[in-house]
């Protein structure tokens, strides 16, 4: 019901082209995932997101378990039929959220947190995050890990793992679908023995695929670098392997020459929200006054519905106007551009040619007029 098949490998690079075969469909990879936090992706439906080329989206265990909650979510049929969204879905397990929450009681078991609306006390545990993603009914669920914050101790670090690894055994126990792949999540922050001892020891335990999680947490790019170059190297090679929370396209670029198969981020989205648009030369902020009278496509060379029929002048309109449409035709644009590049990757590492990509995609995105400013 599962598999992965590694494709082709980059011969200067660890660069990987692979395709996963899931439930409801096939992803090829490496493979950008667009985030659908409450089961929904913002500013856009399901057809858009799938028009842009969305192979597999992802939602949010936490916020889905808050509202509408799990039960409902399974009696409506689980989270595709619920979402009218037909292709693979990816749930995280909640921890990142749950450890992101100011007022959060971590235990040897789980966390105690409070409800964000009624206050009420709320436990979420290894046990409990592998029910509720087994009764929303994603294709791809992950294992409840402490998400270690930076900066992190060694000493703590070295503490965190091993309740990370003791849980990931907990969530095997729990996972009850065999129409499910539970992903393992490695942690240890930015120290690489940690790093190999989370992922020597959740490889033992073979999971059908693994997340590199805890990056994209405020390290910076040079980090992130180093704690996937001493991450990857002992996950197994005949698995998947998914760089959670990453990121922006350098961040991703430089992942997938590491070799990282999957990736996820709300920034497509988010920034489309705030009128920063990706385009080959770099962001553009389309509320700035330079682009009132700029009758171009956001960017010439990308094919999704906003490029194809509308101006940067139009969209400067929109958002100065308020309007909603503002947000949905960016959306578009930034989603397709993520996922057009993740195309690009897979093209360029099936011919051998990877490093070549990304040095002349990164040549010319870092030549914005905007000065490459988000």
């Amino acid at each position: 019901m599962f598999e992965f098949s590694l494709l082709a490998t980059d011969p200067s690079t660890a660069a990987r082209r692979g395709r996963l075969t899931t439930p409801h469909g096939v992803i090829e990879t490496p493979i950008f995932m667009p985030v659908g936090t409450h089961a929904a992706m913002k500013a856009m439906t399901p057809a858009q997101v799938t028009a842009c080329g969305a192979q597999i989206i992802l939602a949010n265990t936490y916020h889905l378990h808050l509202k509408p909650g799990e039960s409902l979510v399974e009696k409506a049929g689980g989270l595709h039929s619920f979402m009218g969204w037909d292709k693979p879905i990816l749930t995280d397990s909640g921890g990142f959220q749950v450890f992101s929450l100011p007022k959060k009681k971590i235990a040897d078991n789980g966390v105690y947190f409070r409800h964000e609306v009624t206050g009420d006390e709320i436990f979420l545990g290894p046990k409990e995050a592998t029910t509720i993603q087994n009764q929303l009914g994603a294709d791809i669920i992950m294992a409840f890990d402490e998400c270690i914050p930076y900066p992190a101790t060694l000493d703590y670090a070295a503490k965190s793992i091993k309740k990370t690894i003791r849980w990931a055994e907990d969530c095997k126990k729990a996972h009850s679908r065999s129409d499910q792949a539970l992903f393992g999540i490695v942690q240890g922050s930015v120290y690489p023995n940690l790093r190999k001892e989370c992922a020597l020891a959740l490889a033992a335990m073979d999971f059908p695929g693994y997340a590199v999680g805890g990056v994209s947490v405020g390290e910076g790019l040079d980090l992130l670098k180093q704690v996937v170059d001493c991450t990857a190297p002992f996950l197994p090679e005949h698995k998947p392997r998914y760089l959670m929370g990453v990121g922006l396209p350098e961040d991703i670029l430089e992942s997938v020459e590491r070799g990282m198969d999957m990736f996820d981020c709300v920034i497509p989205t988010r920034y489309a929200r705030s009128a920063t648009l990706f385009t080959t030369r770099g962001k553009l902020r389309l509320t700035h006054r330079r682009y009132r009278r700029d009758f171009f496509p956001v960017d010439a060379s990308c094919d999704c519905y906003c490029c194809r029929n509308f101006t940067r002048a139009y969209l400067h309109h929109l958002f100065n106007a308020n309007e909603i449409l503002s947000a949905i035709l960016s959306a578009i644009h930034n989603v397709r551009f993520y996922l057009k590049m993740m195309e690009g990757c897979r093209s360029a590492i099936e011919q051998g040619a990877y490093r070549d990509f990304k040095r002349d995609f990164l040549g010319s995105y870092g030549s914005s007029a905007d000065g490459n400013e988000a």
